[in-house]
């Protein structure tokens, strides 16, 4: 089959499904369709295609377009209107998450699996609020248990909705820690070291600031 006749069959799929698509997917999806040709449509052929619908929809008078997010392929709608849908979407559109929570997450994301007593000892307070928001959001799930350990706690991981939210396809695209670091380190001059001093001297620590809020940052939808 010539990519020009697959390119439409392959975007039919990608717009019709309620979940990311793969590659893998996709080709499988392809095959039993066309079951009657005598010759199995390779997997780089329905790469190309997907290749062409990316293409297609890169152009800008679309304001959506093509991207592998949340382990596939799937229809997301462009930056720039994100503030525009959001208006049809409400509050469901704008994930808000605590300072705690994104703590919590950040640390499930580049430590998973991992169990509550561990988050906790990496934070020092308690993380049962956050946790809890953070299921409910299906950001993150309960994966198993830990076998090894006295009582087989819990372990949580990130949800394809965190992947899909964050616009990665697995946890190992995620920017490395020392990448970060790297890109935030500055080294603090005097004014800015008299600045924290006088902040911790005039407010205590809170142990787990759920109230102030923040947003999650580069959330899509599709």
């Amino acid at each position: 089959m010539e990519i020009t006749q697959l390119i439409p069959h392959v975007e039919a799929l990608i717009f019709a499904s309620d979940r990311p698509l793969s590659t893998l997917e996709l080709t499988d999806l392809i095959n039993q369709a066309f079951g009657f040709m005598e010759d199995k449509i390779p997997m780089d052929q329905v790469e190309a295609a997907v290749e062409g619908v990316a293409e297609k929809y890169a152009a800008e008078f679309y304001p959506f377009e093509v991207r592998q997010s949340g382990g596939g392929w799937q229809f997301l709608s462009k930056k720039e209107y994100h503030k525009t849908i959001a208006q049809l979407n409400g509050d469901k559109f704008l994930k808000r998450l605590s300072i705690a929570a994104l703590e919590t997450l950040a640390i499930i994301a580049y430590k998973q699996p991992v169990t509550k007593g561990e988050i906790e000892s990496i934070r020092g307070v308690s993380s049962d609020y956050a946790v809890q928001k953070l299921l409910e959001k299906e950001l993150i799930v309960i994966s198993g248990r830990n076998e090894k350990l006295p009582g087989h706690p819990l372990l949580y991981t990130t949800s394809k909705s965190f992947m899909d939210y964050f616009g990665i396809n697995s946890p190992e695209d995620l920017p490395k820690i020392k990448e970060v670091l790297a890109d935030q380190f500055v080294m603090p001059t005097h004014v800015s070291e008299a600045l924290q001093q006088s902040e911790v001297e005039a407010e205590p620590e809170s142990a787990d600031p759920i109230i102030e809020e923040t947003d999650l940052g580069a959330g899509e939808e599709s």
